[in-house]
């Protein structure tokens, strides 16, 4: 059980800083995975990794900085272009 433990947890830390692109679904099971096993051990972890890998991560609020046009509207920049409100 012990070596099971830390095979998963050596196993989520290298997936999670394995591949930054997939960092929706691989964050989702490596969040899945920890929660399933605390709560229900083994088959909990297993379960929860492919459910939070399905669900995806976690996803944040990104806030952009409010520009006035001449115009008098809204805008941020992204991507060097300017979104409109």
């Amino acid at each position: 059980m012990k070596r099971l433990i830390i095979a998963l947890a050596a196993a989520s830390v290298l997936a999670g800083a394995a591949a930054p692109v997939f960092a929706g679904p691989v964050s989702g099971a490596v969040i899945g995975a920890g929660s399933g096993a605390l709560i229900a051990g083994p088959p909990g972890a297993v379960v929860g990794g492919v459910i939070g890998a399905v669900v995806g991560g976690p996803s944040f609020y990104h806030h952009h900085r409010v520009h006035y046009g001449s115009d008098h509207r809204r805008y941020y920049m992204m991507h060097n272009q300017r979104q409109y409100y």
